[in-house]
C-alpha cells in the first residue's frame, strides 16, 4: 500500500511522546513501531539506532522538543 512516509513518521514521532520517559541517560521511549519508521526517525536524528536488544529508543534533543511539540498539535487539547 501507498502511503505519506512523512505523515507516518510525524505521528509516530508524536505518539512516542506518550511513552517518554527521563532518566539519568535522557529521555526514551519504547520502541515497538513500525522498522522502517524509526529507522527513517533515526536517520533524521530524532532518535537513537533502534537495532539492539533494549526494547526503548532514545530520544535526542532535539527528537524529544518535536515529538512534545507534534503530540500538542495533534492531540492537544482545545481548551
Amino acid at each position: 500500500m501507498d502511503y505519506n512516509q512523512e505523515k507516518v513518521d510525524e505521528m509516530t514521532l508524536a505518539l512516542m511522546f506518550l511513552t517518554t520517559s527521563s532518566d539519568q541517560w535522557g529521555a526514551r521511549s519504547w520502541k515497538g513501531y513500525d522498522w522502517d519508521t524509526l529507522n527513517r526517525l533515526h536517520e533524521a536524528g530524532y532518535i537513537s539506532d533502534p537495532v539492539g536488544k533494549a526494547k526503548s529508543v532514545a530520544l535526542t534533543p532535539k527528537g524529544r522538543e518535536l515529538s512534545e511539540a507534534l503530540f500538542g498539535k495533534h492531540f492537544g487539547g482545545n481548551d
